[in-house]
């Protein structure tokens, strides 16, 4: 069911999501609790306060890893990151601002003035005024070509930049392990090191050889990080 329950739903270990994500799980801690560094006390980046939580919803999972994509990808201070989404929960009313439609879809507007107040630099904004009408930038394309929404919620996420790639974490398929139609891709990789060839493994399945050589790759690359 595409509720908030699902954004709620408690997935994974901050060390599964992380790997998942390929973020450090000290990074991906410090943007759910926040932390204290030399005397200053930060508040949680992803989170309205601090849990003491050691897993991670599906909501925060898939706003991680659009933070991952402005943080890591495009080098945006966090001070101006933190009081972007803080702005957003707050006029939106909503614990997962980033993780539901509306900022993208309805809500345009609010967006644009939680970028101006956050004082985020405008070749980081997700929408600018173009005429009279909002126009969605990079940022925010990147973000939607990896989130897929039912309704106004964020029911998968693709872990790969490459929009060709089938690889998708799903939160109702596999325990939301990355998966090439509805296949783990671990088990896909797993029958590769074995020395199945793609052909096999894609009769073995039922996919593409192509599906095959995405999922092993995949795998490869989180395993030589």
């Amino acid at each position: 069911m595409t509720t908030l329950a699902l954004l709620e739903r408690e997935m994974y270990s901050e060390a599964e999501a992380s790997r998942l994500l390929r973020v450090p799980q000290g990074t991906l801690h410090y943007w759910l609790e926040g932390g204290t560094r030399g005397h200053v006390t930060y508040l949680p980046v992803l989170r309205a306060e601090p849990t003491r939580r050691r897993v991670v919803t599906w909501a925060e999972f898939v706003e991680a890893g659009l933070l991952k994509q402005y943080r890591r990808d495009l080098q945006v201070p966090m001070p101006e990151l933190r009081q972007f989404i803080s702005l957003l929960r707050e006029s939106l009313g909503v614990p997962y601002p980033l993780a539901t439609f509306r900022p993208w879809s309805i809500e345009k507007r609010l967006v644009i003035e939680a970028q101006e107040q956050a004082g985020l630099s405008e070749e980081y904004w997700v929408y600018a005024v173009v005429g009279d009408q909002p126009l969605l930038l990079p940022p925010g394309k990147d973000f939607l070509a990896r989130a897929e929404f039912d309704g106004d919620v964020a029911v998968r996420w693709r872990p790969s930049a490459d929009p060709e790639s089938p690889v998708v974490v799903d939160p109702n398929l596999r325990f939301g392990k990355p998966a090439v139609h509805g296949i783990s891709t671990d088990v896909l990789w797993e029958y590769s090191e074995d020395g199945y060839t793609e052909a096999e493994i894609a009769k073995e399945f039922a996919i593409s050889k192509s599906d095959v050589a995405w999922a092993v790759a995949y795998e490869n690359s989180g395993r030589a990080a």
